[in-house]
């Protein structure tokens, strides 16, 4: 492969401070995680909703950060079979979203699990990471504390 075709990688810890500007979301915790392909969000009470002739998915964003859980609605979702961190194969709705990471707004998949029992309410995953970042688990937080220092 040619030099000129090769993106450059961005330096990312094993946690960060991400922003979903879709969500209204600023400075949610996120683990890093190339064990797990697919990205996935804190939700709690997800469910499909008619109104009128429109198919809506309805969700709660929960995260301790933040004391208010926040109703969402999407459009543009569909459902797909991940298997959780304890390894059984579940059904999980999966919604397309913005995250902010170094100053980069990234548009990515991210399913919808709860993610009580975990120290971070978001997961990134390697779909998220492929040729964008290079993970180096001694750091943490690189992308939070880039923005910090610009402003």
């Amino acid at each position: 492969m040619k030099a000129s075709k090769l993106k450059e990688k961005q330096l990312i810890g094993t946690t960060d401070l991400v922003d979903f500007p879709d969500l209204g979301l600023c400075d949610v915790p996120a683990k890093v995680d190339t064990g797990a392909f697919t990205s996935a969000l804190h939700c709690k009470d997800v469910e499909v909703i008619q109104e009128g002739a429109k198919t809506r998915l309805s969700f709660y964003i929960i995260d301790p950060s933040h004391p208010l859980p926040k109703r969402i609605y999407s459009d543009n979702f569909t459902k797909k079979m991940v298997r959780n961190s304890f390894g059984h194969a579940e059904m999980r709705y999966v919604i397309k979203t913005k995250i902010i990471l170094f100053g980069r707004i990234i548009k990515t998949e991210f399913t919808l699990a709860d993610r009580e029992r975990m120290r971070n309410p978001v997961l990134l995953g390697r779909k998220l990471l492929r040729n964008r970042f290079i993970v180096d688990v001694s750091l943490k937080n690189l992308s939070f504390q880039a923005r910090r220092k610009q402003a």
